[in-house]
């Protein structure tokens, strides 16, 4: 079999790359190695404005989230949104990947199910790869071979494309009984339940997600099930939690530092295979979609060539991700200035300036969920308390 472009993984990456692929031409395969789109479920399902609306999925959300409560360590409330501005989607995320994956089949693109790599063979012209589809031994070759495999990306492993920089871990759990505020989502912060991270309560229709993700690091001796029962069991919180039955539970890991090489010749990774994921939210679809778009035409241009100089082609595509790494970078330390790297104590400071009026005027305008550095850098200048927490990251936001 001939493709031009073999994709490992039919999430939404996978999907959203063989749609592009196939608008530009090209003949690709997706490979799934488990038997249905969408399955199995790692993430919190949020999906901000801008990646919906390239897809136009909106029939996939099971609430428009347009407000948050975010609660202070010991309890100060910073309550930001307006109902006229959606600020991200919970979606079904099984019913948003088959969609995306759907979009793909309608582009052209084909699938197999049930499919794992085994190897694969790289010459300057092609590379053959090895599947196992239903038990049955599958010759591949093709122009490119295209990792969008997830955090554990078998591609990226094979190849030996080096490792990814940070990893959190994220736990979730499904929940009945939740008592949330239409159209908002809580997140929760302090060392007991979310060390140097946030947890979250994010609304999905009948049911709500919560969650919490924190660096193996900072959890020390704690599991990521310890956290999420100290926050359902937290002395300010409790009541909140009190007449939820759990329906179902997740964990996976949360790739946030891209690698510094995701080429090697005719082999490129996507996605959570390439570190995709934000350092703040650990969402990976927006810069999944981005870093996509924006690779079409360098892995078009190495499908039409029979021999390829990958010095070239690989600096190209540290070129395509690095906008994308500098602005995680500059998020992390945001990140780490006001959230990884504060005590509780600090922590509750930072909360009780950003209840003031005058602030939250500032969160409401410039405030983003996906991307909260414009709100740092103004904060930086109009607040002077918020300056006086933040030297020690002052430089490092304005020179990343």
């Amino acid at each position: 079999m001939y493709v031009d472009a073999l994709i490992i993984g039919a999430g939404p990456i996978g999907g959203y790359l063989a749609s592009k692929l196939a608008e530009s031409g090209h003949s690709t395969l997706m490979v799934e190695e488990h038997d249905q789109v969408g399955r199995p479920f790692q993430c919190a399902g949020l999906i901000n404005p801008g990646s919906m609306e390239k897809v136009g999925l909106e029939h996939t959300a099971l609430s428009r989230i347009w407000g948050a409560r975010i609660h202070g360590p010991n309890g100060t409330l910073v309550d930001i949104g307006t109902p006229n501005r959606t600020r991200t989607w919970s979606v079904c995320r099984k019913l948003f990947d088959e969609s995306v994956v759907s979009q793909a089949l309608s582009a052209g693109s084909s699938i197999l199910l049930n499919t794992i790599p085994v190897e694969t063979s790289v010459n300057n012209d092609k590379v053959t790869t090895t599947l196992i589809s239903e038990g049955s031994e599958i010759i591949v070759s093709s122009r490119v071979i295209l990792g969008c495999d997830g955090a554990h990306s078998w591609v990226r492993r094979y190849h030996r494309m080096g490792r990814i920089r940070e990893n959190m871990i994220g736990f979730q759990i499904d929940v009945t009984g939740y008592q949330h505020e239409d159209g908002k989502l809580d997140m929760y912060t302090g060392k007991e339940i979310a060390p140097g991270f946030f947890s979250w309560a994010i609304p999905t229709g009948t049911t709500t997600r919560i969650g919490t993700f924190s660096r193996p690091d900072l959890l020390g001796n704690k599991s990521s099930e310890e956290t999420i029962s100290n926050l359902l069991n937290h002395k300010l919180w409790k009541g909140r939690f009190d007449g939820c039955s759990e329906v179902g539970r997740y964990c996976g890991p949360v790739p946030a530092k891209p690698i510094k090489n995701p080429a090697k010749g005719r082999i490129m990774v996507f996605g959570d295979a390439a570190g995709l994921c934000k350092p703040t939210t650990g969402g990976g679809i927006g810069p999944g979609f981005t870093h996509v778009e924006n690779s079409i035409d360098l892995i078009s241009t190495i499908i039409s060539s029979d021999e390829i100089n990958s010095k070239w082609t690989d600096k190209k595509a540290r070129q395509i991700i690095k906008p994308i790494a500098k602005k995680h970078d500059r998020a992390r330390v945001l990140r780490d200035a006001f959230l990884t790297n504060s005590t509780d104590e600090e922590l509750e400071s930072i909360f009780k300036i950003w209840s003031k009026p005058e602030v939250l005027e500032i969160i409401q305008k410039y405030g983003e969920i996906e991307n909260p550095i414009p709100l740092g850098l103004k904060m930086l200048k109009d607040v002077p308390e918020f300056r006086n927490i933040a030297v020690r990251a002052a430089n490092s936001i304005i020179f990343a």
